[in-house]
Parts: C-alpha cells; sequence; structure tokens
C-alpha cells in the first residue's frame, strides 16, 4: 500500500460524509463512544501520528505530540483537517524510502502506515456513516489491500464485511463477534 491508496481512502470520505456536514455530528459514530465530530478529528491526530512516525523514524516510541481541533470547529472544519493530515501522511509516504522503519508497536515500514491510514479513514468514515444514518460500505479493493497487509488471518469473505469483522464491528457468518483486536503492521527489518 502506498501515498496512492491513503488519496484514494480520503476522497472515498470526502464523497461521502463532505455533503452531510450540515447533519448534528454530535450524536455517537456507530458503535464507538465518540460522536462523529470526534471520529473525524481522530482520523487526523491518527493520520498526522504517522506523518510524524514516518518524517522522524523514531525507534523505540510515538512523538509525544498531539493533533487539537479547536471545540468551534464546525463538521465542514474538522473534515479539511482530517484531509490536510491525510496529505500530510500521502506526501510522507510518496517521498519514503521502502527500507525505512518507524515505530508502530515495533518496526514499520511505509506500507504499514500507508495500510493503517486507510484503516483509519475507511473504518471510521463507516463508524461516522453509521452515525449519521447513512448505509455505506467502504471499497471492496482497499478492504482487501488493508486486510492482506495489516491481518493476515482474515477469513475469506467480501472485503468490507471481512474487515468490519476484523476490527470488531460487525458480524460474519456464523464467526464469534470479535470483542478485541490489533492489527499487525509492524515488519522486522
Amino acid at each position: 500500500m502506498d501515498h496512492q491508496d491513503v488519496q484514494a481512502a480520503m476522497a472515498e470520505m470526502l464523497e461521502i460524509l463532505g455533503p452531510r456536514t450540515g447533519e448534528d455530528w454530535t450524536v455517537p459514530a456507530g458503535p464507538l463512544e465518540w460522536s462523529c465530530r470526534q471520529t473525524a478529528a481522530h482520523i487526523g491526530h491518527d493520520l498526522l501520528a504517522y506523518a510524524g512516525q514516518l518524517a522522524a523514524r523514531p525507534a523505540d516510541a510515538y512523538l509525544p505530540f498531539d493533533l487539537h481541533v479547536r471545540s468551534t470547529a464546525s463538521p465542514a472544519e474538522v473534515l479539511q483537517v482530517a484531509a490536510a493530515c491525510g496529505g500530510l501522511l500521502g506526501s510522507a509516504l510518496a517521498t519514503a524510502d521502502p527500507s525505512l522503519r518507524a515505530w508502530h508497536w515495533g518496526p514499520c515500514d511505509p506500507t504499514g502506515f500507508a495500510a493503517m491510514g486507510v484503516g483509519e479513514i475507511l473504518l471510521h468514515t463507516n463508524d461516522i456513516t453509521r452515525g449519521l444514518g447513512v448505509d455505506w460500505l467502504p471499497p471492496a479493493p482497499l478492504c482487501a489491500a488493508v486486510l492482506d497487509r495489516l491481518f493476515p488471518d482474515a477469513p475469506p469473505g467480501e472485503p468490507a464485511r471481512v474487515l468490519l469483522w476484523c476490527t470488531g464491528r460487525g458480524d460474519l457468518g456464523g464467526l464469534p463477534r470479535r470483542t478485541s483486536w490489533t492489527w499487525k503492521a509492524a515488519r522486522p527489518g
């Protein structure tokens, strides 16, 4: 996965959520305790954190910074922040050497950061659409790529439904619902 996948996921997010910024974003984002607005800000936070990791290349921890989105920011402005952070991650990925490693619970290569970024965008966009009452599933090709990179033990099935199941957001053909999960982004040098 790479910067183009992040751009594609970001375009999906903006296409589905952009026209809905006039709705009530104080409602919970699907199964999350966060509101839709908080969830959109979280997308920006994680994308910025991944970009920072790629730029600084720390070997043993996350950089000690956080994204702060003003409480007065409208849903449209929060989406702009998330898009800006997606652009920063995309830029960091586009210039990253494939041999680069930075910390994410172990050494992680650029493909891992791209996959995590795409996963954050798609999964939390799904959470927000559920909160807003919009019927939307993330696109299968991007979901399949995230599954391939971050969930090597994922069961077969329709990629969007499998990704939602892998992250505890849905049921999947008689398998017990997941109550905890982690993605496997770290790869040895």
